[in-house]
Order: C-alpha cells, then sequence, then structure tokens
C-alpha cells in the first residue's frame, strides 16, 4: 500500500512509532519510508512532541529494586555462559565439559536465565503496555482549541484571554490585565449576535480567580462573531435577562485554522 496517498495512515504510523509500538521490521521500514518522505518524518515529529510535553507532566519514578536484581541475575547468567562457552573450546577441557553434573548445572542455569529473561520481559512489557494507555488517554484529554478571542478595553488593552474546546465544550477565560471587579459585583460574558436586531446571549460568570471554565454548548459559539464582558451585581443577571452593567471588554472570536 502506498501510504503516501493515506494520510490517515500516516499519522496512525507516526504516532506508533512516536510511541514506541511500532517495533522490529515495521519501525525499520517506517525509518526508511520517512528519510525520503518529508510528511512522513513531520508527522513522526508532532507526535513525538506531543508525547514529549505530555511526559513532562509525569513525576519522575525510581527503578523498583526488584527490577534491579534481575538486571543483575541476568548479567550473571550471560556471564556463567559465556565461561563455559569458554571451557568448552580450551585444550584438554573435553573431559570437563562432558561431565554430566555440568550438563546439569549449564541446563539449569539456562533455565533460570530463560525463566528470568520471560519474568522481566512480561514486566518490562507491562509497565510499558501502561505507560503507553496512560499517555494516549492524556493526549485524548488535551484540549483541542477551535476558537480564540481576546477582549480588550476602550483603550485596546487586552484584558482577558478566551479560548473554546469543543470536544470537551469547555470556555475558558484566563485574566490578562490587571483589573478585578469590586467584592459586590460580577464579570459576566456575553456572545453578541451576528444580526443588529438580536439579543445577546449570556455565556456564564466568572469567579475572582485568574482562569474560569465555564461549560458552554458546541451551538452557543458557532455564529457568534464576537464576546464582551459587562459589569453586573454580584452572581450575574437573572437568567433571560439583559445586560445591566457597563460594557467593560470586547473582542473577536476567530475560529482556529484546522
Amino acid at each position: 500500500m502506498n501510504i503516501q496517498n493515506n494520510p490517515s495512515l500516516m499519522d496512525q504510523l507516526a504516532a506508533s512509532y512516536a510511541l514506541g509500538t511500532l517495533r522490529g521490521g515495521a519501525r525499520r521500514r517506517f525509518e526508511t519510508l520517512a528519510r525520503d518522505n518529508a510528511t512522513l518524518r513531520a508527522a513522526a515529529l508532532v507526535w513525538q512532541s506531543r508525547l514529549s510535553s505530555v511526559a513532562e507532566l509525569q513525576p519522575q519514578e525510581a527503578p523498583s529494586p526488584v527490577v534491579w536484581q534481575r538486571i543483575e541475575n541476568l548479567v550473571r547468567a550471560d556471564k556463567e555462559a559465556r565461561a563455559m562457552q569458554a571451557a568448552r573450546v580450551a585444550p584438554g577441557a573435553v573431559g570437563w565439559w562432558s561431565s554430566l553434573g555440568l550438563w546439569r548445572g549449564g541446563a539449569a542455569a539456562g533455565a533460570l536465565a530463560t525463566v528470568v529473561a520471560v519474568v522481566v520481559g512480561l514486566n518490562v512489557n507491562g509497565r510499558l503496555s501502561g505507560q503507553v494507555s496512560e499517555l494516549t488517554a492524556k493526549l485524548t484529554a488535551t484540549p483541542e482549541i477551535e476558537y480564540v478571542a481576546v477582549l480588550t478595553d476602550d483603550k485596546a488593552s487586552a484584558s482577558l484571554l478566551v479560548t473554546f474546546d469543543p470536544k470537551n465544550k469547555t470556555l475558558v477565560l484566563k485574566r490578562v490585565g490587571n483589573f478585578r471587579e469590586p467584592p459586590d459585583k460580577s464579570l459576566e460574558l456575553w456572545a453578541l449576535p451576528p444580526g443588529a436586531g438580536a439579543a445577546a446571549k449570556s455565556l456564564g460568570v466568572m469567579g475572582a480567580d485568574s482562569v474560569a471554565r465555564l461549560n458552554v454548548a458546541d451551538t452557543d459559539m458557532r455564529r457568534v462573531p464576537a464576546l464582551a464582558i459587562t459589569l453586573e451585581p454580584k452572581g450575574g443577571v437573572p437568567p433571560g435577562t439583559a445586560a445591566t452593567g457597563p460594557l467593560l471588554f470586547k473582542g473577536a472570536l476567530i475560529e482556529t485554522p484546522k
């Protein structure tokens, strides 16, 4: 299959490559294709960037002492196997190598090394699978910004940054200016209508925190040309009523490129 004509497949392969789940010959073939395909290289870099930003949030974890013990067992078993191999090819070692006790000991050591390798492999694969699942879940939960607005005052000074995530139906308002409302007042967010005759719709009331999150339906953000903030009584105006306070901030709602 020519993956250059299948963007979805290219993205899936790039994600698997970045996660480390693309292994063996498939991983080598991907690297060969990526050397001659700038789009595939870019997709891999994008996924690596996404995962690295998620991984930075992970707390550091020291390996379990059991893991180190298993590694030591593997190293010791490998050294013993090399020693037996050297003894077998050494001059005058035929009788020693032919010893039944040695064969039994060598078989036991080999069996032990095999069991340890299998246990370590299962443990590592299990941990890797869990980490991949956790990172994938966090990546899936990463907000998708579809709309952005910068609300400014009458002097064109930015006061609020507004972003909308349609996947989680969340509107995030971040204060970027120095304005703070009085204790008995609240800032209320309004979606301005596309037409002159329609009424503005309240999208919610901000708290005193520097960042506010409002649950907003996707349909409430479609065809909205601008957002505005008014200063209202504590808790905002009653539902279904118009704004009563002064207009403080306003800005166009811009749809981000896809």
